[in-house]
């Protein structure tokens, strides 16, 4: 592997060839990783040590929390962010492997229909991981949820749970929710961006 593919790999990754593209990479990349990484696990780390129902006992609370988070909110975004990203690098290693530079991609036909192939698949990624969010989450964490515990314990029914900091859920699940919803608009202001180039471009050959 020639030093001169991982160079072209490594500044596609961080420069990609729009102005949209690096706007998205630098919000994309610092602010909602480090608000995920920092923030998230201090808002959700211990959500799990903390959530009690009525009894309080071990085996109940892991049964409705599990009924609560069918995953924990850390991993789902986790996943949306690697998946969001796998598009991207899939174009960029690809314009690495024919060993095209960043400046004259654009200039290529075919490479413009990939890459804005490529931001199309970050948008369905982007809608569908906001509808899964919107199904798993909802938008507003109550201090109370109703578990059915029935399959756990014939003596049990309906068990109220107190969930920990739910204003600081409700907060950090909305921020989310806008973050997704700028790049959302990113990608999309992205794509007009491709096709005002490659028209002026046309045009002007």
């Amino acid at each position: 592997m020639s030093l001169n593919y991982i160079k072209n790999f490594y500044e596609g990754c961080l420069r990609p060839p729009t102005v949209m593209g690096q706007f998205h990479t630098l919000f994309f990349g610092s602010v909602r990783m480090f608000f995920l990484a920092v923030l998230g696990f201090a808002v959700y780390g211990n959500e799990a040590l903390h959530f009690s129902c009525d009894p309080d006992r071990r085996e109940l609370n892991l049964f409705c929390y599990s009924q609560f988070r069918p995953i924990t909110p850390q991993v789902f975004w986790a996943l949306q962010l690697v998946s969001v990203l796998v598009p991207g690098a899939v174009f960029h290693l690809h314009a690495a492997c024919h060993n095209v530079d960043q400046e004259l991609i654009l200039q290529r036909p075919s490479f413009t229909i990939f890459y804005i192939i490529s931001v199309m698949c970050r948008i369905i990624l982007e809608t569908v991981a906001f509808w899964l969010q919107s199904h798993l989450f909802g938008f507003q964490v109550y201090p109370i949820f109703k578990c059915n515990a029935t399959s756990l314990d014939k003596r049990f029914t309906i068990t109220k749970c107190m969930v920990p900091e739910h204003v600081e859920k409700t907060i950090f699940l909305s921020a989310m929710y806008t973050f997704t919803g700028i790049t959302l608009l990113l990608c999309i202001a992205e794509v007009f961006e491709l096709l005002l180039r490659r028209l002026g471009y046309l045009s002007h050959q």
